[in-house]
């Protein structure tokens, strides 16, 4: 590089930087459209999971929970809770949600405490399926390990 730094070349870094950075983006721009039609799930979004979507955001559950990572950290990650308690199974899945869902709040002392919010059977049934549905999106391996 030469002894003195011109306007010149600053203006020749500037604006190449510049090009650079945002062909970039252009780039990884297009590489994520071509890569999110792979991923989708649509196909597998039923009333019910619409519903328990629904439901998950009337109850405010991200204020507590996070989902994929997005949302409060005092209570645990969901977005892998089938696998953790359904292991692919969907019928035990819901009667776990069922029953977890009955006995809340717990009366563990010194334990964080989850509202009673008094769904109907239907509701948690339909929440479970919306979680179900979060389950199997394709997240690359969020979070990291099966307890969240």
């Amino acid at each position: 590089m030469a002894d003195n730094f011109t306007k010149g070349m600053a203006r020749n870094i500037y604006y190449g930087g510049g090009l650079f950075f945002f062909l970039f983006f252009v780039g990884l721009t297009f590489d994520t459209m071509l890569e999110l039609p792979k991923r989708d799930n649509r196909d597998q979004i039923t009333d019910t999971v619409v519903h328990g979507k629904k439901l998950w955001e009337d109850n405010n559950c991200i204020g507590c929970h996070s989902l994929m990572g997005e949302g409060a950290y005092f209570a645990p990650e969901l977005a892998n809770v089938y696998d953790r308690y359904g292991a692919g199974n969907e019928q035990a899945f819901k009667q776990f949600m069922q029953s977890w869902m009955a006995m809340q709040p717990l009366p563990a002392e010194g334990r964080r405490k989850m509202p009673q919010f008094n769904l109907s059977t239907e509701e948690v049934d339909a929440l479970s399926d919306f979680l179900i549905w979060t389950s199997r999106i394709n997240d690359n391996d969020w979070p990291p390990n099966k307890q969240g």
